[in-house]
């Protein structure tokens, strides 16, 4: 008899890793950022956000198993070159900026774990590393690497048991909304939702799918098309707990900084190095350890998943053989985006460009991309040639008709903003 917990375990993929690749080093400064500014005000976000971003990536998840493609193959035949290559442009801008803010606060926090290593030196040798590991690992061995990546997480869970006493308060602000009108506080809702809400995700989520596909033997097209109940099942209990694993450490990241920043009334906080130095001389060097090491563990997550979603998209669009089950050999364009946008973003940390207004447009961008790609999602999930019996639900179409609504309002808030 199957041990229940191994069987969940085992029951967990795309979904948990795509997210667990949403608590980037980005995200983690945009939750510290919000903690620190508005204390426990927003940390409702975290709970409320569970439904949406699970009821997005259900879907996505869907779509690559029933179709046997990526996004960008379905948007190549379905619905014209034009929507495809704008989205593939912008992701590309959005994943570059984001791989090069998210390698530099790895750097940055190893530093303080490692104190006197250059900068520089970190910064390539994580570089070297995640390339290597992507590259000339199999994806079965490349996805095992990734779900330990995830449980880097776990140290903000803890970081958050160090500096919290009073968890009634927590809690209650927790179920209870909190909402401010003023321009500061709609702008912290609106980076919450760029953040958690990535176009990145859908392209990654999609895609392993049907990577996993492949893997159990359906290498043709044909043969992908379609999934059986106990398939679409698994996909949403592996999906679900992603998705609800994501939020947790977000909550617990907010938490943490609410405690500590909020509290001795430090609202500068700009990248999730800064939170992890900053928490040393408030919470003691346990804490600063723990935040530095979900630093380093959720970007060696993060930067392979920003790279391949975004040569994912790149590949289809040109008809490429792509998909990490490849070796090298037999995918020379798609290992070469993953290589050019991963060095890109490398650059961006010489460059002198500030990385909170990098982060910034990042958002924007994603913002930009994410409300129309979900329009684009809920066409594709409605589609009957496409997803046949598999078509949305009521349910589905309802998180996601909300979903389009919640990121549009988002961006058109950044721009008023």
């Amino acid at each position: 008899m199957k041990h229940p917990l191994r069987s969940f375990l085992r029951r967990l993929g795309p979904g948990f890793i795509t997210g667990a690749a949403d608590d980037d080093p980005s995200g983690i400064a945009t939750y510290t950022q919000i903690g620190a500014q508005f204390g426990l005000a927003q940390l409702w976000t975290a709970l409320f956000g569970i439904p949406f971003m699970i009821g997005i990536q259900e879907m996505v998840g869907r779509i690559g198993m029933v179709a046997g493609e990526g996004i960008g193959a379905i948007l190549h035949k379905h619905y014209g070159r034009w929507v495809l290559w704008t989205f593939v442009i912008l992701i590309l801008i959005a994943n570059t900026i984001n791989i090069g803010t998210d390698l530099g606060a790895m750097a940055d926090a190893t530093r303080l774990l490692i104190p006197g290593v250059p900068f520089a030196a970190l910064a390539i040798g994580y570089t070297l590393l995640i390339l290597i590991l992507e590259i000339f690992l199999t994806y079965q061995v490349y996805a095992r690497i990734l779900k330990w990546f995830a449980l880097s997480l776990f140290s903000y869970v803890l970081t958050a048991i160090v500096v919290t006493t009073n968890w009634h308060t927590v809690f209650a602000a927790a179920v209870w909304p909190q909402i401010g009108f003023n321009h500061n506080f709609l702008l912290g809702l609106v980076a919450v939702a760029g953040t958690t809400i990535s176009p990145y995700l859908f392209i990654w989520q999609a895609n392993e799918e049907v990577e996993e596909e492949i893997v159990q033997g359906r290498k043709t097209l044909r043969a992908r098309r379609g999934a059986t109940a106990r398939e679409i099942r698994n996909m949403r209990i592996d999906t679900s707990a992603g998705m609800a694993f994501s939020n947790i450490i977000m909550f617990f990241i907010m938490v943490t900084a609410a405690m500590t920043f909020f509290a001795h009334g430090i609202t500068n906080i700009q990248t999730s190095a800064d939170a992890a130095r900053a928490l040393r001389p408030l919470a003691g060097p346990y804490a600063s350890i723990l935040f530095a090491i979900g630093i380093v563990g959720t970007g060696l997550l993060a930067v392979p998943v920003l790279s391949a979603s975004a040569s994912y998209v790149l590949s289809e669009a040109f008809r490429w053989s792509e998909g990490l089950y490849r070796r090298f050999k037999e995918a020379h364009g798609f290992y070469g985006v993953i290589t050019v946008a991963t060095l890109i973003g490398l650059l961006i940390n010489f460059t002198g460009l500030n990385p909170i207004k990098a982060l910034f447009w990042t958002a924007v961008i994603n913002g930009i991309v994410a409300a129309p790609l979900i329009l684009v999602i809920l066409f594709i999930g409605n589609n009957k040639k496409i997803m046949g019996k598999w078509r949305n639900s009521t349910l589905s179409n309802v998180f996601g008709i909300a979903n389009f609504i919640l990121l549009t309002s988002a961006a058109i808030a950044t721009f008023l903003t």
